[in-house]
Order: C-alpha cells, then sequence, then structure tokens
C-alpha cells in the first residue's frame, strides 16, 4: 500500500486556503534512515501560495536524517505528555513509535495547511483507508453553518464511488454517492487517481461512513471508512 522498492512512505499534503485545492507538494519515506523530497504538484502550489518548509529550501535535493526531521517530528504530542497511553490507543499504537504516529495522525496542525497521508502504492494487495469526505459544505446543503439543514448522514450508512471524468479541475474526480442517490462530497483529491485505477480495473470496493462529528470544521464532518478487496 504505502511501500515501494523497501520504501515505507508518506506523502505530504498542502491545502490551499482560498480554492481548498489539496496538492500533494512533498515524500517522507523511511528505510534504516528517513528521506524527504519535494515532489511534481509543488511547483504548482508555489504558484498558488505554497511557501517552501525552511529546513528543505532546495526544491531539488533528497534530504537525508538517521531520525525523523525536527520539523516533522515538532508536530506532534510529546512523548511525555500525561495523556499519551491514551493518544497512543486512539490511533492504535501500542508504543510511542514517531513515524507510525505520523502516519495514523496526520499531523495536521491549526497554525498552517499542511497534513501527512498514508499513500496508495501497491494496488496488487487488498487494504483500507480512513479519511474524511471533502467538499461537504458544497453538497449537504448546509453552506458550512446549517448543520441542521445538512442532508442527513449517520455512522453506518454505505455511500458509493461514481468517477466524474468531465470534471473541470480533477478529470480523475470521484463523488460520493449516498444510498438515495444524493450526492455528499468527493473522495480526497490526492487519491482520486488511485482509486481510478482501481475502479478502472474493476476491484471490488467498498465504503461506509465511520464517523460523523457537526461540531468539527466541514473538512473533518464526515470520516469515510474505504476497503478494497
Amino acid at each position: 500500500m504505502s511501500i515501494r522498492d523497501g520504501k515505507d512512505y508518506l506523502y505530504l499534503i498542502w491545502k490551499d486556503d482560498i480554492t481548498r485545492r489539496q496538492y500533494i507538494v512533498g515524500q517522507l519515506s523511511k528505510n534504516g534512515h528517513y528521506e524527504f523530497q519535494y515532489t511534481g504538484e509543488v511547483e504548482e502550489a508555489i504558484k498558488a501560495g505554497f511557501t517552501p518548509l525552511v529546513p528543505f529550501e532546495d526544491m531539488k535535493k533528497v534530504y537525508t536524517n538517521e531520525e525523523l526531521f525536527p520539523v516533522f517530528s515538532s508536530r506532534l504530542p510529546d512523548k511525555k505528555r500525561k495523556d499519551i497511553n491514551r493518544i497512543l490507543q486512539k490511533y492504535g499504537l501500542e508504543e510511542y513509535d514517531a513515524y507510525k504516529l505520523l502516519k495514523m495522525s496526520g499531523a495536521k496542525l491549526p497554525i498552517d495547511s499542511l497534513q501527512f497521508i498514508d499513500p496508495i502504492l501497491d494496488f496488487d494487495s487488498g487494504f483500507e483507508r480512513k479519511f474524511y469526505m471533502a467538499g461537504v459544505r458544497h453538497y449537504l446543503g448546509c453552506d458550512g453553518e446549517e448543520c441542521a439543514k445538512a442532508i442527513e448522514v449517520t455512522r453506518g450508512d454505505e455511500v458509493f464511488l461514481e468517477r466524474e471524468p468531465e470534471n473541470k479541475y480533477d478529470s480523475n474526480a470521484i463523488k460520493i454517492i449516498s444510498a438515495q442517490k444524493y450526492l455528499l462530497g468527493y473522495l480526497p483529491r490526492y487519491y482520486s487517481s488511485a482509486f481510478t485505477r482501481l475502479m478502472d480495473e474493476r476491484r471490488k470496493i467498498s465504503c461506509h461512513v465511520c464517523d460523523v462529528d457537526k461540531s468539527k470544521c466541514c473538512s473533518e464532518c464526515i470520516m469515510l471508512m474505504v476497503k478494497v478487496f
């Protein structure tokens, strides 16, 4: 899934605060040591307002380090926190592992528009992913403010993936459709090309709502669980 050529990968995502578009701007890998480099979408992201990270100013360089780069480990909760065991339990970890915690939590902070995601690189095996539905505010009928007026979505609901190749923003766009045929939102853009390939291969895919929390911002309102067989 996220392992290729013996390396375990994470992708760094940057979201444009104005357009809400998400760009894959870098990749972090682990195989005895850590490597970070910028990826193909970073040039587009820079044009949209992304600023390269201070420790990684050379856009062409592959950075290496024996330990997780401090700029990334600093995004994680301190292992000395009194509630660290509760945090680890939340992400299914038995002990503190910075890289695994980075992968499971995404290390998203309120001070910027960055987060890590677990990419799909191995298409031969089955896997599962949890992620938040994109574009919720535009399609649930709530305009991001009036949650009571939104289309009702509850935990356990089965939803369905439907391609939208005519989408002018992403030819790989994939809609999330309810059992009642309502458009609820979209698959996050960073997964759309991978799932387009899986759908072209006619792989069996199941998708369910695994959490609904309207107390959070719209981008973290509805979490999906997708399983590929």
